[in-house]
């Protein structure tokens, strides 16, 4: 089983059909004795970030609209921003993994947009307790894999579970080809 840590993605496998999760790329973004906390990446909406938070429309990825980040706190919003450097001292960014780190939105934005190359804003967040996410991995809910920047931040998500799992080494890549159903093919 791949380190399950902050930096690391989980690909749903077809045998979660929980419908928050069901063929998601959840981005994790803290992960410690507590639990594991993380963001869904392939679920866009249509409402815009800058009708809901204002200034930080004009410093987003294209699209610049909120992704469902998951099915905790739908009405808060998570950031997930690309440092511009590796400096880690930039006020109101907390490190993630490489330059991926968490955007506390309270920050002005004149503070930061300078020191962002990628912001995506997600509504809500997945979240496990102590052992929960090991357990659904143990079950092969699962797969785990490491994250890209330009996952993050694509413009298109509709193919990025069957993109991620393709570039991965192994016997792994080739679940990027399994039908939906395996029963109607």
């Amino acid at each position: 089983m791949t380190e399950v840590r902050a930096g690391m993605l989980l690909l749903a496998t077809p045998a979660l059909l929980d419908p928050n999760f069901a063929g998601t790329v959840v981005l994790l973004v803290d992960v410690n004795d507590d639990g594991c906390l993380g963001v869904v990446l392939n679920r866009p909406t249509e409402v815009l970030v800058a009708q809901v938070l204002g200034d930080w429309g004009s410093v987003c990825t294209a699209p610049e609209v909120l992704f469902s980040g998951g099915p905790v706190e739908k009405d808060g919003a998570l950031a997930v921003a690309l440092r511009h450097s590796d400096d880690e001292g930039v006020l109101g960014l907390r490190p993630v993994a490489d330059r991926l780190a968490v955007l506390d939105l309270d920050t002005p934005v004149e503070i930061v947009g300078d020191e962002l190359d990628g912001l995506r804003v997600f509504a809500g967040y997945a979240g496990w307790g102590a052992g929960q996410l090991e357990n659904e991995i143990a079950r092969e809910d699962w797969y785990v894999v490491p994250a890209q920047p330009a996952d993050v931040f694509r413009a298109d998500t509709t193919t990025l579970w069957r993109d991620v799992l393709r570039r991965q080494p192994g016997d792994l890549a080739l679940h990027s080809t399994r039908p939906a159903d395996p029963e109607l093919n």
